[in-house]
């Protein structure tokens, strides 16, 4: 027994007739979808459907499975009506649990942590119940284990799909994974996550390629793609994905609208024969990228990352090396260096004047200080140092502006000010694509109303790899 079956189901109340009323009609074609996932889960017969949602205690770092009553209904959405309530498979998530500690993956049950203090109600959430409701009109003959997946690398994600798998396997469960996701949020110009022309763009090729089952090409998405869709369900399908590592999977995609500026997605991912596993290849992809990056790191990177490499490993302040250019240890400028990891940002500090003797000083301060003091994150374990990538903007000295026709988010940065209160956005960065979105994260950031009478500096950088 193992897993027999992945699919794919959006989970908007309105395809639930008691939210939507007349507004349901407006999508037919995914509530047909739905009905006939339904069905052939109902032939499937699985002893245990596992879901992922996108909408239950979704941590940063830990994947978290369900662990409390599995009871719930639409009632935030109108409809008190629709209810529900499923037996839990303890022994699977045992097992889960065991495994996934096995392949040091990160996974906490939800009475471990405190969801009241993030709150978090301990009932099943609308990426559960919206699908659910589907499924259930035409099987109830098995038992639920609902799983929030985590913020967590794809390949993490993958894994622990393959977890799932296994324990599966060791258990011998017939089991029906389904991944609960909507696509883009940002279709029209009325979608719920503003417009984004590209939004269309991601929708079309996730579908493409999850309809091939091109489980390497979705690892090739555009990061910057991706985070333009406003896409809340894409992790949701790596888990199923990986839950179906090791075969050969004949796809069928069942519906695809979006009718209120979010895309609705259903599809059918059955195993057919064994095929070849690749967890190892996409661990191995993520390394050679890095490793590619590394060989290509100009001195201003290299002095950012090898000094917070040695701060974290040794506490101690690394010496410059003696190769550095002339220019970095004789010129002075405000520096910002950035890390990221898997994509996301880590950690960003600098100074838009200079602060230190040169540049060189300037990139070894900031590069501890984004490692280790920037406020929004965790300061940087050294398990943490093969994964993280650096980036290092030096600065022009800021000058004034009266005009907003004088700012251009991919050439400059801005600075917004209102007495002691300031802001700085870096230029050229993803997912900021106009002026009037720049002014307004730097606002944000400096706790400036937009109504206030603020001056405008700008700047350019010469960014760093």
């Amino acid at each position: 027994m193992s897993v027999v079956s992945g699919f794919h189901m959006p989970h908007p109340p309105i395809m639930v007739r008691e939210v939507g009323g007349a507004e349901t009609q407006k999508v037919k074609s995914t509530v047909d979808a739905a009905e006939e996932v339904g069905k052939q889960i109902r032939e499937l017969a699985p002893d245990t459907v596992v879901i992922i949602s996108p909408h239950g205690p979704v941590f940063r770092d830990a994947v978290c499975i369900y662990d409390f009553p599995l009871k719930g209904s639409l009632a935030s959405f109108g409809a008190p009506g629709v209810k529900m309530e499923f037996e839990s498979d303890e022994e699977l998530k045992k097992k889960i649990m065991q495994m996934a500690g096995q392949k040091r993956l990160t996974v906490v049950r939800s009475r471990d942590v405190s969801l009241s203090r993030y709150g978090i109600k301990e009932q099943l959430d609308h990426g559960v119940v919206v699908p659910m409701h589907f499924v259930r009109k035409y099987a109830s003959s098995f038992r639920l284990l609902p799983v929030a997946y985590g913020l967590l690398p794809y390949e993490d994600l993958y894994a622990f799909g393959t977890v799932i798998k296994e324990a599966a396997e060791a258990v011998g469960r017939r089991v029906v994974v389904i991944a609960s996701s909507d696509l883009s949020h940002r279709l029209t110009p009325d979608a719920p996550a503003g417009y984004d022309p590209r939004a269309a763009e991601f929708d079309s090729k996730i579908v493409s390629l999850l309809e091939k089952f091109d489980v390497e090409q979705i690892a090739e998405l555009d990061s910057a793609l991706i985070e333009k869709a406003g896409e809340c369900g894409l992790r949701s399908i790596w888990v199923m994905m990986g839950a179906l590592d090791g075969y050969k999977v004949q796809a069928r995609v069942l519906s695809y609208e979006g009718p209120f500026g979010v895309g609705y997605f259903v599809a059918a991912f059955h195993p057919v024969a064994k095929g070849e596993s690749l967890l190892k290849k996409l661990y191995e992809r993520k390394r050679d990228k890095i490793e590619k990056r590394r060989k290509s790191e100009d001195a201003y990177v290299r002095l950012a990352r090898q000094t917070l490499e040695t701060y974290v490993k040794e506490g101690r302040m690394p010496e410059f090396p003696k190769d550095l250019p002339e220019e970095m240890l004789s010129q002075r400028a405000g520096v910002f260096v950035s890390i990221k990891k898997n994509g996301e940002l880590r950690g960003c500090i600098g100074t838009f004047l200079p602060t230190r003797k040169n540049i060189a000083e300037e990139i070894r301060q900031n590069a501890i200080s984004a490692g280790c003091e920037d406020p929004r994150f965790n300061p940087v374990e050294p398990e943490e140092l093969p994964e993280l990538t650096y980036s290092v903007d030096v600065l022009s000295k800021p000058e004034p502006i009266d005009s907003l026709d004088m700012l251009d988010p991919k050439k400059y940065g801005v600075i917004v000010r209102k007495g002691f209160r300031s802001g700085l956005l870096l230029p050229d960065l993803e997912g900021v694509d106009t002026v009037e979105e720049q002014i307004s994260i730097a606002l944000k950031k400096a706790g400036i109303r937009p109504d206030e009478d603020y001056k405008l500096e700008r700047f350019e950088v010469v960014r760093h790899y």
